[in-house]
């Protein structure tokens, strides 16, 4: 099963590789979206004081680790779509291969894309932090792909019920990026109307914003379990759900 689940993950990655649109809207424009906010923020924000605004010191990674993981969801909603209209499931439910197997390879990519695409962030972004600031590389990092692993299942909810490649990623980008607006990443959740605040605490990504502000700010993994078994119980159920209703054909 490991080597099956190996050699298909390599086979999508070349194929996500050779497809330029996919790969500039996985890792290109994110880095591009950080590196403009940090640039016009460093306009406006003295470097000595970058490290102290909560804009660009706290709001800034955890708004281009937010738009890594929808773009990583948006992608897999598109190509599993298009997997499916072209047959491709169908042919690749006929190996060997488990069903599991073939769809984990998926979420195995994405979950790598995400980790290479922050990666490049952060290096790039380091000019926007004053030496010596002490940034939580590893610990963002696992918080991210938690945030991602997450997201990723309601991703797999998306495309088990899209009828067509050509509306999976618009589809997904209306269910996933009003969330933003609601998210406390813009807007503090306490100042929302009590109806708004309410379905804040029922959507995945304030908890990603809260887990990734949260590590970042050097907070201990224990202030945040709550956002962890959120985020978890979210997986839990989208997934139930794609199992349930996910079509190969």
């Amino acid at each position: 099963m490991l080597r099956g689940l190996w050699r298909l993950t390599w086979i999508e990655i070349k194929i996500f590789v050779r497809e330029p649109l996919g790969a500039i809207g996985t890792v290109v424009i994110p880095v591009f979206v950080f590196v403009l906010l940090g640039r016009l923020g460093g306009e406006a924000v003295s470097a000595s004081r970058a490290a102290e605004s909560s804009v660009f010191g706290i709001d800034l990674p955890v708004f281009a680790g937010i738009l890594i993981a929808l773009n990583a969801v948006l992608s897999l909603v598109a190509i599993i779509s298009i997997y499916r209209e072209g047959g491709i499931l169908k042919r690749l439910r006929a190996t060997p291969l488990r069903p599991q197997t073939i769809l984990t390879a998926h979420v195995v990519v994405k979950l790598l894309l995400t980790a290479v695409t922050l990666t490049l962030t952060l290096l790039v972004g380091r000019r926007y932090h004053p030496a010596g600031a002490d940034v939580p590389v590893i610990g963002f990092t696992i918080a991210l792909l938690i945030a991602t692993w997450s997201i990723l299942s309601i991703g797999f909810l998306i495309a088990s019920i899209v009828p067509t490649a050509r509306f999976a990623q618009p589809i997904g980008a209306v269910i996933l990026y009003p969330m933003l607006a609601v998210s406390g990443l813009f807007v503090p959740i306490a100042s929302m109307p009590p109806g708004m605040q309410a379905v804040a605490r029922a959507l995945p990504l304030t908890y990603s914003v809260s887990l990734l502000r949260g590590i970042w700010r050097g907070d201990t993994w224990a202030a945040h379990a709550g956002d962890v078994a959120a985020l978890a119980l979210v997986f839990i159920v989208c997934t139930a759900l794609s199992a349930r209703v996910f079509r190969w054909q």
